[in-house]
């Protein structure tokens, strides 16, 4: 299934408005050779917005159903694994932290948690249709870039918990927290206001949000450091190898010898390329408003 293939990704910083609210703006275009399709699976991570012009993805949640052919995705914040297979293709991605969730979508994020749907057939993100229109006309990514703004300015909307939401996005990020009551202290919040708010805006209870972050540390630190053995990526925050290989089974629906035995042709250089522009390898382990001040542009990644 899976052919060589190659990566151009530009990223774009989110306007001031939204400098809270977004992980990124993004374009990508993937080059697949023979005309095949990639296979790859998405990490746990927050809302995303996917919209495609050329070759449209299959791609399925562990558990969930098949998502074929749609032109515009939306996925809710995550705690699993996505497989995926595209082929060529010109994609903008949108990510959406809590606050972006709260703001653009407006609804509580646990009832979305692992959700992957079409969102021109989903009724909850019809309002969101304007983004079909990015591409119009011959590539521009300045001028789509543009389009995708507008879009979003059109659906904001206040939040009442944005200052809350802000403290525990802050809190949840920081190395070394090991426990809800660290995490509410960190937060200022009771550990009851902590779990309204990361169930409500967030898509899980506190104590999974802390072991999502720690495995997604390990994960990211393994695939940027040559995917090899596993040991030197593992969180600190483990107890050993088998407490690691029972969240990496939760959370990826596999070992992790199971998953380094996986081609992963496009993360593999998309988090590569995500890390050396951006800053940070995955949109979970983004600092809420640590975002470049201009866009920057990456150079094409060879795959295969």
């Amino acid at each position: 299934m899976t052919h060589d293939c190659r990566i151009d990704v530009r990223f774009f910083a989110p306007p001031p408005e939204f400098a809270d609210c977004l992980t990124s703006v993004y374009r990508l275009e993937l080059t697949v050779d023979d005309g095949g399709r990639a296979e790859d699976w998405l990490q746990p991570e927050w809302g995303n917005l996917r919209i495609f012009s050329g070759n449209l993805p299959s791609a399925q949640v562990a558990g969930g159903e098949l998502v074929d052919d749609a032109r515009f995705t939306v996925t809710g914040p995550s705690a699993l694994a996505t497989r995926f297979e595209l082929g060529a293709t010109r994609m903008w991605g949108i990510g959406l932290l809590p606050l972006g969730w709260a703001r653009l979508v407006r609804r509580p994020a646990s009832q979305y948690a692992n959700l992957l749907a079409d969102a021109e057939r989903h009724p909850d993100f019809a309002r969101f249709g304007g983004l079909t229109g990015v591409f119009s006309g011959a590539p521009d990514d300045e001028a789509e870039y543009a389009r995708v703004v507008a879009v979003l300015r059109s659906l904001d909307a206040p939040v009442r918990d944005c200052e809350r939401i802000r403290a525990v996005h802050a809190a949840m990020v920081e190395l070394g927290l090991a426990s809800v009551e660290e995490f509410a202290h960190r937060a200022g919040l009771s550990v009851r206001a902590l779990e309204r708010i990361c169930r409500r805006h967030f898509g899980f209870p506190p104590k999974l949000l802390l072991r999502r972050q720690r495995f997604m540390r390990s994960l990211a630190a393994w695939m940027l450091g040559g995917m090899g053995r596993w040991s030197p990526a593992i969180d600190e925050l483990y107890t050993d190898q088998a407490h690691f290989n029972r969240d990496f089974h939760a959370f990826m629906g596999m070992g992790p010898s199971d998953y380094a035995a996986l081609p992963h042709p496009i993360l593999s250089a998309f988090m590569a390329q995500r890390a050396k522009t951006w800053g940070s390898p995955a949109q979970t382990l983004d600092r809420p408003g640590s975002h470049p001040a201009a866009p920057s542009a990456g150079a094409a990644a060879p795959l295969t």
